[in-house]
C-alpha cells in the first residue's frame, strides 16, 4: 500500500446499542476502575441516571492520505459517528471517543474542549478512548484530524449538555433559562442566590438530544480553559512509571507468544520440524500454512522454544536498496493526482532561467518507543484484545474477518501507547496473539522485538521526484513541472503562484511494504520543492526569503516565513567559514509552517552539525500552547533523522540494518536548540499539529548545507556518512 492508497475503511450503519457490553466503573474520586459486565442501560442505573448527549455529523469517506490542500473540517468524518457524554454522580463527566492517545496529548486537549463548553472543571472530565465496545465508531487517529474534527465534535456535545442542564434547572425553578448561569460545574440563579451542581440536575435523567450543527460555541477570543497550557492529564503516571502501556498488559494465567519469521519477504514454508519446541513443558506450537508461532509460560521459554524450531523456506531473488530508484522509475504506473494548467513547454522555452533536478527519498522506519504489542483473551466464543493501534475499529474488523466472527463478538481496547507515527494502523500483532490464545486455550501476550519492528512493520515510502522549472527575469515563477514516483501525493501541489504547471503522482508496486508515516509524502514533496525554490532564488540572484514572498499570495504562509525569519535573524548574522543558513516551509493539513536552520560543516572530516532551528507555525486557534510547542519540537527532532542519516538498507528480501546499533536515529548530541514561534490565529478554526511541523526541517537544513559549502544535496538522507570533502 503506497503512501497515497487509502486502506479499506468500513463505515458502520447508524446504530446505537444500549446493551452493548461492559462499561467502566468510576469511584467517588473519579478514578477508572475495572470493566463491569454491564450494558449501558445498567450503566445509567449504576451512575444514578444522567444525561446522554448524542452527536451525529455528516461524513464523507475521507482518505487519510489525500494530501490535498482543501480538507473540510466536517465532510471527511464517517457518515455515522456518534460521540456521547455522561454526567454522573460525584461530578464526574465521562466522555467517550474512538480517538486514541499515542503521545500527542489529545487526552488533555479534548478534555479542555469539553470543560470549556460544558463550563465544568477540567479535573472533572474523564475520557474513555479507543475501546470498540464503549466508544462510537471512529475511522482512526491519523491525518492530524483529531483537533479539527473530534475537538469540535466534543465541544458541540458539551455545549448541548450544558444547555440541557440549564433547561432542567429553569423548569425546576420555573424561571427563564436565559437568566441562569452555567459555570464551574453548576447552574446558578443570580437573582435568587441559588445554585445546583450538574450531577444533581442530571440524576435520574436519561435524556438524549440530537445536536444541531449550527449551535453557537464559545469563540476562541473568550476561551478560559482552551487556549491555556493545561498540564498533561495523567502526566504524573507517565513520569513515575505507573502508566501501563499495551506491552505492560498482564492477564490471569497469561502465556507469552512468539512468531517464527520467514527467511525473507514473500518466502513460503517448505519444511518444518517443531519437535524440540513441542517437547518443552507448557509450550503450544501453532502451525497454519506459513504461520508458525508458539505460546509458552514465560517470555524466556517462548524465545527458546521458537529458536528450537527448524524451518526451511523457499525464497526468490529481490532487489536491494542500491537498485531502488532505478526500479521505481522503471516500474511506475501512469500519473495520478494530475493537475495541469497553462502551457508548461512554452513557458519553459521562454524562461530567463531554467532548472531541472531529480530528488530521491529512501525508505525509513518509524522506530516507535514501544514496538507492537497485543494481549488476547477468548471467553465464551468472544475475543478481547488489548493492543497499541491508531485504528481500533479497523483492527476489530481485521480480527473478526480472521476468525469468522461478527464484529460485535470482538472487542479491541487501546491503552495509551508509546507512539505510532502512522505505523500502527494494522493489527498483525493482535491477530497473531489471538491465534495463539485460541490454540492454547489461555490468554496470550505477544510483544514484538525491536528487530521485528524494524523488519516486519511497514516503511515510509521511498521515492523519486523530478522537477523542471523556469522563472522570468524579475524572479517570477513561469513554469513548474513536478513528478513524484511512489512516495505519495500529500502536499504535492505547490503553494507558489505559477501560471503554467503540471503535477503528477506516479504509483509504483513497492519492493518493500510501505504505508503511512508522520506527515506522509509531505516531507518528501516539501524537501524537493523547497530545495528547488532555493536553487531558483540563487539563479535569480535573489534572497531566498524575498524570492518566496514574491511568488506567494497566501498571506498566512507569508506570515510564517516572515515570523520564522525575524526570530531567526535572517540576513543579520555575519557569514563565517563552514556555517550556512537555510529555510523551508509550506502548507499541509490546515497548518502553515516555516523553518530556518543554521548548520556548521567541517569539510576536512565531513561532519555536518545542525547548530540551531527556528520554526514558526500557524494552526489556527491554539488549544494548548505548551502541548503544541512540544509537538513542534518533537517533529523537528524526528525530522533530523530522515533529513541527515536515517535509511533502511535491504537486499534479497531482508532488512540488513534492523537494529538501533545499525540504524541511527537522532540522539541528544544531534539535537540543536529549537525555538518555536506560535502564531495564534483566534479568527481561524483549530487545525492539527502532529505532522505539518515536520516538513520544513529537511529543506531548511539542505539549503543551509548548500549555503555553507556550495554543495546541493538532493537525496534524503543527505549525509548518512557525513559530507565528504
Amino acid at each position: 500500500m503506497s503512501d497515497e492508497r487509502q486502506p479499506e475503511f468500513s463505515v458502520e450503519p447508524e446504530r446505537y446499542e444500549f446493551d452493548a457490553g461492559p462499561v467502566y466503573h468510576f469511584d467517588k474520586t473519579g478514578g477508572i476502575g475495572s470493566p463491569l459486565a454491564l450494558g449501558r442501560r445498567e450503566f445509567f442505573k449504576i451512575m444514578g441516571g444522567g444525561i446522554a448527549v448524542f452527536l451525529v455529523l455528516r461524513e464523507g469517506h475521507g482518505a487519510q492520505e489525500s494530501g490535498r490542500r482543501s480538507f473540510p473540517i466536517e465532510e471527511n468524518l464517517p457518515k455515522n459517528i456518534g460521540a456521547w457524554l455522561h454526567i454522573g454522580e460525584y461530578g464526574v463527566v465521562t466522555v467517550f471517543t474512538g480517538k486514541v492517545e499515542i503521545g500527542q496529548n489529545i487526552r488533555t486537549s479534548l478534555s479542555q474542549a469539553v470543560a470549556e463548553e460544558l463550563h465544568a472543571p477540567l479535573e472533572a472530565i474523564q475520557l474513555v478512548m479507543g475501546d470498540t465496545q464503549q466508544t462510537p465508531f471512529d475511522m482512526g487517529t491519523f491525518g492530524s484530524r483529531t483537533t479539527p474534527t473530534m475537538n469540535l465534535q466534543l465541544r458541540r456535545v458539551a455545549a448541548a449538555a450544558r444547555d440541557t442542564l440549564v433547561e432542567i434547572a429553569a423548569k425546576a425553578w420555573k424561571v427563564d433559562a436565559s437568566k441562569l448561569v452555567a459555570a464551574d460545574g453548576r447552574v446558578s440563579d443570580p437573582a435568587a442566590h441559588r445554585s445546583v451542581p450538574y450531577e444533581v440536575l442530571a440524576k435520574g435523567q436519561t435524556l438524549a438530544q440530537a445536536i444541531v450543527e449550527g449551535d453557537p460555541l464559545t469563540p476562541a477570543t473568550q476561551w478560559k480553559i482552551e487556549g491555556t497550557s493545561a498540564p498533561k492529564v495523567h502526566g504524573r503516571d507517565f513520569v513515575t512509571g505507573r502508566h501501563t502501556f499495551p506491552a505492560d498488559t498482564i492477564l490471569p494465567g497469561m502465556l507469552f507468544g512468539k512468531v517464527l519469521r520467514p527467511a525473507a519477504f514473500g518466502a513460503t514454508l517448505t519444511a518444518l520440524d517443531a519437535a524440540a519446541a513441542q517437547a518443552v513443558p507448557g509450550v503450544t506450537v501453532v502451525h497454519d500454512g506459513d504461520f508458525v508461532g508458539i505460546a509458552a509460560p514465560s517470555e524466556l521459554e517462548a524465545t527458546r522454544a521458537i529458536a528450537a524450531i527448524h524451518a526451511e523456506w523457499k525464497t526468490s531473488p529481490q532487489i536491494s536498496n542500491r537498485e531502488l530508484f532505478d526500479y521505481l522509475k522503471k516500474n511506475a504506473e501512469p500519473g495520478r493526482e494530475r493537475d495541469e494548467k497553462g502551457n508548461v513547454e512554452a513557458a519553459l522555452a521562454s524562461a530567463a532561467h531554467r532548472l531541472e533536478e531529480t530528488y530521491t527519498v529512501e525508505y525509513i522506519a518509524r522506530v516507535p518507543l514501544e514496538p507492537r504489542a497485543a494481549a488476547a483473551l477468548w471467553k465464551d466464543g468472544k475475543l478481547t484484545v488489548w493492543t497499541g493501534t491508531q485504528r481500533p475499529f479497523a483492527v476489530r474488523d481485521e480480527l473478526a474477518q480472521a476468525f469468522g466472527l461478527a464484529s460485535g463478538s470482538v472487542r479491541v481496547i487501546m491503552p495509551d501507547m508509546g507512539s505510532g507515527y502512522g505505523g500502527k494502523h494494522t493489527g498483525e500483532a493482535a491477530v497473531a496473539a489471538a491465534r495463539l490464545a485460541k490454540a492454547a486455550g489461555k490468554p496470550v501476550k505477544l510483544v514484538w522485538t525491536r528487530e521485528e519492528e524494524f523488519t516486519w512493520a511497514y516503511f515510509r515510502p521511498a521515492g523519486v521526484i523530478e522537477i523542471k522549472s523556469g522563472i522570468g527575469t524579475d524572479g517570477t515563477l513561469a513554469a513548474w513541472e513536478f513528478h513524484n514516483y511512489n512516495s505519495g501525493a500529500a502536499a504535492i501541489g505547490t503553494p507558489y503562484e505559477v501560471a503554467n504547471q503540471r503535477i503528477e503522482f506516479h504509483p509504483v508496486h513497492s519492493p518493500l511494504r510501505q504505508g503511512s508515516y508522520r506527515g506522509l509524502a509531505a516531507t518528501a514533496n516539501h524537501f524537493a520543492r523547497e530545495c528547488h525554490m532555493d536553487g531558483l532564488a540563487r539563479a535569480a540572484q535573489m534572497d531566498p526569503l524575498a524570492f518566496r514572498l514574491k511568488n506567494l499570495k497566501d498571506e498566512r504562509l507569508k506570515d510564517v516565513f516572515k515570523a520564522a525569519a525575524q526570530k531567526f535573524g535572517w540576513g543579520q548574522s555575519p557569514k563565517s567559514p563552514g556555517h550556512g543558513f537555510g529555510m523551508g516551509g509550506g502548507f499541509e493539513k490546515g497548518g502553515y509552517v516555516a523553518t530556518c536552520a543554521e548548520v556548521a560543516v567541517d569539510r576536512s572530516s565531513g561532519e555536518v552539525r545542525v547548530v540551531r532551528v527556528e520554526t514558526a507555525f500557524d494552526c489556527g486557534a491554539v488549544v494548548n500552547p505548551n502541548g503544541l510547542r512540544n509537538q513542534i519540537v518533537g517533529a523537528n527532532i524526528m525530522g533530523l533523522g530522515g533529513a541527515l542519516f536515517e535509511a533502511i538498507e535491504f537486499a534479497d528480501g531482508r532488512i540488513t540494518n534492523p537494529h538501533l546499533a545499525q540504524y541511527r536515529v537522532p540522539r541528544f548530541s544531534d539535537t540543536p536548540p529549537i525555538e518555536v514561534v506560535l502564531i495564534d490565529r483566534k479568527d481561524q478554526p483549530s487545525a492539527g499539529a502532529g505532522e505539518t511541523p515536520l516538513v520544513g526541517l529537511a529543506p531548511a537544513v539542505g539549503n543551509a548545507i548548500f549555503d555553507a559549502t556550495g554543495v546541493r544535496l538532493r537525496a534524503l538522507p543527505m549525509v548518512p556518512n557525513g559530507l565528504k570533502a
